[in-house]
């Protein structure tokens, strides 16, 4: 068998367990050149390069990941030379939409099949363009049933009108009557808004990697005044940046801007636009704005974190966006494990994204077959008992690709970390975020600065990211060095006992300590729950989960863990299962 030596990795001599070294791939070409990019478990024999996505094992020899990249067709379109119909131009006449617009956006007319109606139908086209090529085409009938070009890529139409001022709206019509109004510089989302109670649109937002949006400075949000309307509001702040946003109040009785043209002109559209009022000031909340939220909450009561997915936790620990959690643990007592079994349970409950900064988990390969295990509730590997199904794990890794990001910045330092993930706020609209853990961070304090001031500034950046962006933050640390007591086993450490300092407890909104008794023969876990800012989050107190070594997966009292692959369709298809 070959050694490391014949593919050029370099190790110390004696080198043993995981180990990070430079790439002989890609180090040399790189500004840093003796950076660790190339993660090794010199016991397994295998290596992974985060940079350059070379990896291999002495055993199987080396292969160089694959870039894969989705393919789009394009659609057959061309703008009709002859005009369009009376009767088409009529419509959108009613609709104050002139012919001046129509030939600007090379609106269209023909048939068309549509699959609402099994049958082929006459259909105005709106043709959506990245420069002067047709990305796509959307298809609208006189009875309102709608469909895109098949296989197309799903942008902003209006993407070529982009500016650093750019009004959002959603819909096609709403995009024409801003220009009406002199507003050319709007963009519309291809596919509506999500629906007000959907927990799994991640591929909704798909249009918001178009690099031209780089461009813009400041968002005009003109989304319809309905549930969906709000949720896309919502949801493009979050991502945009609430800093960056600017939102339009439409007059009674319009819901959207060609409402607006239709009932009260084009100058009473512009004031609408000119009105925009900025998001409300960070740190700064009129009673009066809030008092709709708060007499919602006494209706329906307040809102609790998300569920867990094990009843028993759910009584002390959920989940709520905008929190950070604490994990702390004896090294080898499950940390990492309970925390991927629960966000496993997260995406498959409420279609939550993650990113995952997880150094200790290298190569990615063995974090990734781990998730799987979780996620089909069988060993990835051959073994005694039956391993996932190749169909099982093609599944498998389809969903986890939705569902999860890994982080590892070239230099691993906090603001790097929230950088990238911020990044995929924007692009792929994560809810969770995974720092695991704190020492494999690196750490750069200024001169005369003690560890206690530099930990409070960095838990307060990661608690205003947490806020900002409606993200959980789950931050794993090590307690320092403990002492077994008179029987033997280690005490149940608490968040005074991380190293540094008294913030990790006090800065916290919740706290979490991950132990087992590794002197006995038994697969409990016990889940200590020592902190809960908010009482609506949940109360103070221990839950006992069994470990299935086999598959990684928890169980609680009743039985529940993450879902067994039991609904082929859906979860091909990458919905939410109710379970």
């Amino acid at each position: 068998m070959k050694t490391f030596a014949d593919f050029n990795i370099e190790l110390r001599p004696g080198a043993s367990g995981e180990i990070k070294t430079t790439c002989p791939r890609c180090s040399a070409s790189r500004k840093k050149t003796r950076y660790p990019c190339l993660n090794v478990n010199v016991e397994q024999g295998v290596w992974n390069c985060w940079h350059c996505s070379w990896s291999g094992t002495l055993k199987g020899g080396e292969w160089q990941r694959p870039e894969i990249r989705k393919e789009y067709r394009r659609p057959d379109y061309v703008a009709t030379t002859t005009g369009l119909p009376e009767t088409v131009i009529g419509w959108f006449a009613e609709r104050g939409i002139g012919e001046a617009v129509i030939r600007r956006n090379q609106i269209g007319y023909g048939l068309i099949y549509m699959p609402q109606l099994e049958d082929e139908t006459t259909a105005i086209q709106f043709p959506y363009f990245r420069g002067g090529e047709v990305i796509n085409v959307k298809y609208r009938d006189g009875r309102k049933n709608f469909r895109m070009a098949a296989g197309a890529e799903r942008v902003l139409y209006g993407l070529n009108d982009i500016s650093d001022v750019t009004v959002w709206v959603e819909g096609e019509m709403d995009k024409l009557a801003l220009e009406v109004a002199g507003y050319p510089n709007c963009v519309s989302v291809p596919d509506g808004a999500p629906a007000p109670d959907s927990k799994s649109y991640e591929s909704k937002f798909d249009f918001l990697a178009a690099p031209e949006l780089a461009k813009v400075k400041t968002h005009i949000l003109a989304v319809d005044n309905d549930p969906p309307g709000k949720r896309l509001q919502e949801e493009l702040s979050r991502r945009l940046g609430a800093e960056n946003c600017l939102l339009v109040e439409w007059p009674d009785g319009c819901k959207d801007a060609n409402d607006v043209l239709i009932q009260h002109g084009a100058d009473a559209l512009g004031r609408c636009i000119e009105a925009a009022k900025p998001l409300p000031i960070v740190g700064a909340f009129d009673v009066a704005a809030l008092i709709g939220d708060l007499e919602h909450h006494y209706a329906e009561g307040m809102p609790r974190g998300v569920s867990t997915g094990w009843e028993s936790i759910d009584r002390h620990y959920t989940v709520r966006p905008g929190e950070w959690t604490l994990v702390t643990g004896v090294p080898g007592h499950g940390k990492s494990e309970f925390i991927d079994a629960l966000l496993i349970n997260l995406a498959a409950r409420n279609g939550w994204r993650f990113g995952i900064f997880s150094p200790e988990n290298q190569p990615f390969a063995l974090h990734l077959a781990k998730l799987a295990e979780k996620y089909s509730g069988k060993p990835f590997n051959p073994g005694p008992t039956e391993r996932m199904s190749r169909g099982e794990f093609d599944m498998a890794a389809t969903w986890l690709d939705r569902h999860f990001t890994m982080i590892l910045p070239e230099e691993p330092s906090i603001n790097a970390i929230l950088a990238v993930a911020k990044a995929l706020v924007l692009r792929k609209g994560i809810r969770g975020l995974v720092i695991d853990p704190w020492n494999e961070i690196e750490h750069g304090r200024t001169q005369g600065q003690t560890e206690t001031e530099y930990i409070s500034i960095v838990l307060s950046r990661i608690r205003q990211f947490a806020r900002a962006h409606g993200v959980h933050v789950w931050l794993v640390a090590h307690p320092a060095k403990l002492f077994k007591e008179a029987n033997g086993k280690y005490p149940v450490p608490g968040p005074y006992d991380v190293s540094g300092s008294a913030h990790w407890r006090n800065k916290a909104d919740c706290c979490l300590a991950v132990w087992r008794d590794q002197m006995a023969n038994t697969r409990t876990v016990e889940i200590h729950v020592q902190k809960i800012r908010h009482k609506i989050t949940g109360q103070i107190g221990k839950v006992d989960l069994t470990y299935d070594p086999v598959t990684g997966r928890y169980f609680d009292g009743h039985g529940t863990a993450a879902p067994i692959i039991n609904d082929r369709k859906a979860l091909a298809s990458g919905e939410t299962v109710e379970f």
